[in-house]
């Protein structure tokens, strides 16, 4: 079986070989939700502080200091409200393990949220079903795979046509039909 790379791996992998690096000027920038509890405060802020690097717009949502007594959820809440209302195009939640913030993004509608802890999946998630959430556990990776991921999810677009379509047209189905209608 033939293995073929997405257009964001690709330029991934020539990004990590030194071949046609990209200036800031030609890099697409986004504004991006970014959330996080005690257990992914410390990668939040590196990670924060290379998408300021990069040249993106940080809506940083919190938590602004540590607190060991704060709740994943209230971070989810506030990163999906902001892209809900158009404010952010894509956002980035970090826990412990990544599952509870994708836990609780999910249960909002238009929010696609995947754990994300390889590049691969980063991208094809983005490709192949319109994922607009990428959640990382900071107990589970560290600060350069994060970057690298982070990288992959924000170079990556959506295929917007043949099964990805469709397929994506499913799942929208599926959430009008329990979640009620989307607002992105």
């Amino acid at each position: 079986m033939k293995r073929s790379f997405s257009g964001a791996l690709k330029l991934y992998f020539r990004k990590r070989l030194g071949l046609e690096l990209l200036s800031r000027a030609e890099r697409k920038t986004l504004k991006i939700a970014i959330g996080g509890d005690h257990a992914g405060f410390e990668l939040k802020k590196l990670i924060c502080e290379h998408l300021g690097e990069r040249g993106h717009e940080v809506l940083d949502v919190g938590a602004l200091e540590f607190d060991g007594k704060d709740d994943y959820p209230d971070f989810a809440r506030l990163v999906a409200e902001t892209l809900m209302e158009g404010k952010a195009e894509r956002g980035i939640l970090i826990c412990g393990s990544g599952v509870g913030v994708c836990i609780a993004v999910n249960k909002h509608p238009g929010l696609r949220a995947g754990i994300c802890h390889d590049t691969y999946s980063a991208a094809q998630g983005v490709e192949h079903d319109n994922m607009n959430v990428l959640c990382i556990g900071e107990r589970v990776v560290g600060p350069a795979l994060a970057r690298e991921v982070v990288e992959a999810f924000l170079g990556a677009e959506f295929a917007a046509e043949g099964r990805h379509q469709r397929r994506y047209e499913k799942v929208i189905e599926l959430e009008e039909r329990y979640l009620g209608p989307s607002t992105s």
